[in-house]
């Protein structure tokens, strides 16, 4: 495995966001994301969310992307936004339903990578998964901020809703084009 100090930009980006998630958790529970914690809360999870944005795209751009890359990249992804949906539901800002079916859908998606990656296929993410990992991040920043009345209470429900809808379209965009990957398993 590589050390930090040998690790290409990218790949210190990944795991610094593996790493931010420690004190995001820490700074939701503990304060439960009020006051201070929630400040404190917001950075770590949007320099987190920034990561995320910067390793992909330096990666393809240099020509830096790694089988390590690769792997931790979608793992480091989940973490933090599973971590986040799971603090939300603790703090009563999210109904658990909605987390289980975002959950549900990143465990069939990463079962699927397994099974079109045992058979040689790369399945590269598609605009649906992009979109739907952008509202849920915006999700997630207004779930921190907590809007408890007025239109921005509106906007926070409409932006979860539209999140739980683009994660359930995403999950049969990718299924549907690549349902050649489960004919392949019978």
């Amino acid at each position: 495995m590589e050390t930090f100090r040998n690790m290409n930009l990218p790949n210190k980006l990944t795991c610094l966001r593996m790493l931010l998630v420690v004190p995001f958790v820490i700074f939701m529970l503990a304060g439960r994301a009020e006051g201070a914690f929630m400040v404190l809360s917001l950075v770590c999870f949007c320099a987190a969310s920034l990561t995320d944005m910067l390793d992909g795209k330096i990666a393809r751009s240099r020509g830096l992307i790694t089988d390590f890359g690769k792997f931790m990249d979608p793992l480091a992804d989940k973490l933090l936004v599973v971590s986040a949906m799971i603090c939300l539901v603790e703090l009563k800002r999210i109904p658990a339903w909605i987390v289980i079916i975002i959950i549900a859908r990143e465990f069939i998606i990463s079962g699927f990578r397994l099974i079109a990656s045992d058979n040689g296929i790369v399945i590269a993410a598609s605009w649906w998964g992009k979109t739907k990992t952008v509202s849920q991040m915006l999700m997630i920043i207004l779930m921190i901020i907590h809007f408890t009345d007025g239109p921005m209470l509106i906007v926070q429900n409409v932006v979860m809703y539209a999140a739980l809808i683009l994660t359930v379209v995403s999950l049969i965009d990718y299924l549907w084009k690549n349902k050649n990957v489960l004919s392949m398993q019978s």
